[in-house]
């Protein structure tokens, strides 16, 4: 069997287990087992990679193809670069922490969240579109039950929203996807094959933008975002990691993957459009989380910024923006997974979200406090933490443009930061080292063993790129070269 079968048989081998699981000790043991098997198994494609890449110069490695249906030229057709490469390791590390923040829930919960963790890995590693839409829907489909079950607030509504919106961008998607396939002679659905075919330029302007926003919709793009802050308040502490850890990245990914990748011109000609929006959804979701009062909600706002600038610098068109968009989907994974778990964490303890009813945690629970500080300065771009690599690579990427309109957009985009750092600065005081707003609060436990798992490992993922960049950049600035070649051309 490919090795990159491995990451979606695994899974399911989860989920089928789960089924004769009697107790939570069992339900326990296959979760933890199989999330430490994804780990060791993203470890390992990454150290076949990278010896790999030191002799072959295929632009995908590890691939692989079996027909699925013949007359529609589908096929089940895997592959990976180094960007491939890099997000299962994310998606990994997010479905391993998920586990132990998620240590108390239910096996039907768990079920549905092996099943998600299919549709996620599927979907990196797929080359064949129809392929990469059908682990799409899959990775999208659970979300609803995981978010109206075993959610929290306003559930029902959030799980709705979701899923209407996303479905709505799904079908954008499909119709993307069609048009590729018959506009350029549909002889192939796989990517590789499709970047050598030519789409006539009157069919690339509607293609086009109907990829980009179907991607886009799960990537937040701006006025399409207003499922992710509901989703993100609703959603359950793993749910909410995996959701913006690395659902929203499947946006990101395939609008570099397919949009810009197999339509370069169009990309060329259309981006300005986008480059608005994106740059609308920087500056506007770090605002957002200025005004925000409720944990989630500010966390959610702030990806909605975050995971806007991914789109801002992969329309920059350039080497370096489109590294740093790779390296801010990574840095945004891990950090705001690591702010949904402990914010599950304190919420667990204080039953409240609300920064205004909450004060004098540090000293009350000095773990999850620390911890909530090194993410805080993840955000805010703290150097030698990742989110400091990963934004001055897209802003130095961007500058690179000297014309007035990339320059201004860029300028305004750079203003993210000190929002950024205005609603962090602010959220910190309140909560850590505000008073203490209720007594009850200050015989709470602080972190349990499994919390400590959890938060570690992201932390520790998160200062790795921040000290050891480079190691990171190296493959995805190779992996970018093929895009990079077609649009030299243009």
């Amino acid at each position: 069997m490919n090795i990159l079968s491995l990451f979606v048989a695994v899974p399911v081998v989860m989920l089928l287990s789960l089924f004769i699981c009697r107790n939570m000790k069992q339900i326990r043991t296959v979760m933890v087992s199989g999330s430490s098997v994804l780990m060791a198994l993203a470890a390992v494609l990454a150290a076949m990679f990278v010896n790999e890449r030191a002799v072959s110069d295929s632009e995908m490695l590890f691939t692989g193809s079996i027909v699925w249906y013949e007359s529609m030229n589908i096929h089940y057709a895997v592959g990976v670069d180094g960007i491939s490469v890099l997000m299962i390791a994310l998606s990994a590390i997010i479905v391993f922490t998920g586990v132990f923040s998620s240590w108390n829930m239910p096996r039907e919960y768990f079920m549905w969240y092996c099943l998600l963790t299919v549709g996620v890995f599927g979907f990196f590693i797929s080359l064949d579109l129809f392929t990469m839409f059908l682990f799409y829907e899959v990775a999208l489909i659970p979300m609803y039950l995981l978010i109206g079950v075993w959610g929290t607030g306003r559930k029902e509504y959030s799980a709705m929203k979701l899923t209407l919106m996303l479905m709505a961008g799904s079908a954008f998607l499909l119709t993307g996807i069609l048009g590729i396939y018959f506009t350029s002679g549909h002889a192939s659905m796989n990517i590789i094959e499709l970047a050598d075919r030519i789409i006539p330029m009157a069919h690339q302007y509607w293609i086009f933008p109907m990829t980009f926003l179907g991607f886009g919709v799960l990537g937040a793009l701006f006025p399409f975002h207003t499922w992710s802050p509901d989703g993100h308040a609703s959603a359950p502490t793993a749910v909410s990691m995996l959701h913006a850890g690395v659902l929203m990245k499947l946006g990101g990914y395939g609008c570099f993957r397919v949009a810009i990748y197999l339509m370069p011109e169009a990309a060329h000609d259309l981006s300005w459009i986008f480059l608005i929006l994106t740059g609308i959804s920087v500056v506007y979701g770090a605002f957002g989380a200025v005004v925000q009062t409720d944990l989630k909600y500010i966390n959610a706002y702030s990806s909605v910024s975050h995971c806007g600038l991914v789109l801002f610098a992969v329309l920059m068109l350039n080497r370096t923006a489109m590294t740093g968009a790779i390296l801010q989907m990574l840095s945004h994974g891990l950090m705001t997974a690591l702010f949904f778990a402990l914010i599950g964490l304190i919420y667990g303890r204080t039953h409240t979200r609300d920064i205004r009813e909450m004060g004098g945690l540090m000293r009350i629970m000095p773990f999850a406090s620390v911890c909530y500080v090194i993410a805080g300065l993840a955000s805010l771009g703290l150097p030698g933490l990742s989110g400091f690599v990963a934004e001055m690579t897209v802003f130095v990427g961007s500058f690179e443009h000297a014309d007035l309109f990339h320059r201004i957009l860029t300028m305004a985009a750079t203003c993210s930061i000190v929002i950024t750092a205005v609603y962090i600065l602010r959220t910190v005081g309140k909560i850590l080292y505000g008073p203490v707003v209720n007594e009850h609060h200050l015989s709470l436990p602080d972190a349990s063993w499994y919390e400590k798992v959890s938060v570690a490992v992201l932390i520790a993922g998160i200062v790795f790129i921040g000290v050891l960049p480079s190691m990171v950049s190296g493959i995805v600035s190779d992996s970018l070269a093929p895009i990079i070649k077609y649009l030299s051309l243009l």
